[in-house]
C-alpha cells in the first residue's frame, strides 16, 4: 500500500458535524481570524500579522504539499474553524497529529471529532502502527484532547524546541493500532 496514494484518495473526510478538507485561498479570512489572535497562537505557531502573511502560509504550507493537511470546516456554518495535520513516516508506519482550533469554537468536541476521524484514517485505511501527538507543558488543554482520542502519555521531552523565543518542554502522547482497535470495540 502506498500511503501517499491513500492520503490523496482521502483528502476529504466527513464526520457528523465537520468536513475535513484541503485548505485553499478562500480560507484566508477564517484562518486569519484565529491565526492573528495572540491568545489563539500562544502554543502552536507564530501569530500572523497580516492577511498577506496568512495568504503566504496557505500557499506555502497547505497548498504546496496538501496531503495529510486538513482544514476543519463546521458544516452548520460553512466556516473553517481550525486545522489538523497527519504527518506520516511511511518507513516506520507511524504518524503524528498536530492541530489548532479557533478559540471561539473550543469546548464543543470539534477537535476530538476531527482527531478521531484522522485516527480512523491512520489505522483503518493507512495501516499505521502508531500515532503520536505532543503539546507544550504550558498548554494542558491540548493534552486533554489527546486523552479523549485514547492516547496515553509517554513522557516529557525537556527543552524540546524553541517557540516564540522561549525554550519549551513537550509532553508526548501516543496510541497504537491495538489500543485504537480496543477503544473502537469498547464503543460499539
Amino acid at each position: 500500500m502506498n500511503v501517499l496514494v491513500e492520503l490523496a484518495e482521502n483528502q476529504i473526510l466527513e464526520t457528523e458535524r465537520l468536513i475535513l478538507r484541503p485548505i485553499n485561498l478562500n480560507d484566508i479570512e477564517s484562518l486569519f481570524e484565529y491565526a492573528s489572535d495572540i491568545e489563539n497562537t500562544t502554543h502552536v505557531f507564530p501569530t500572523h500579522s497580516s492577511i498577506e502573511e496568512t495568504k503566504n502560509v496557505i500557499a506555502r504550507y497547505y497548498m504546496n504539499a496538501p496531503l495529510g493537511k486538513y482544514g476543519i470546516e463546521l458544516k452548520s456554518e460553512n466556516k473553517l474553524i481550525g486545522t489538523i495535520d497527519l504527518r506520516v513516516e511511511q518507513e516506520h508506519k507511524r504518524g503524528e497529529l498536530g492541530y489548532a482550533l479557533n478559540l471561539k469554537f473550543t469546548g464543543n468536541g470539534y477537535m476530538t471529532e476531527a482527531g478521531l476521524a484522522l485516527l480512523s484514517l491512520s489505522f483503518e485505511t493507512l495501516g499505521l502502527n502508531q500515532v503520536k501527538a505532543m503539546h507544550s507543558t504550558i498548554n494542558p488543554k491540548s493534552g486533554e484532547v489527546m486523552k479523549r482520542l485514547g492516547m496515553k502519555k509517554i513522557g516529557v521531552m525537556p527543552k524540546n524546541r524553541i517557540h516564540k523565543e522561549k525554550i519549551v518542554d513537550d509532553v508526548i502522547y501516543a496510541i497504537t493500532d491495538a489500543e485504537y482497535a480496543e477503544m473502537v470495540n469498547r464503543e460499539k
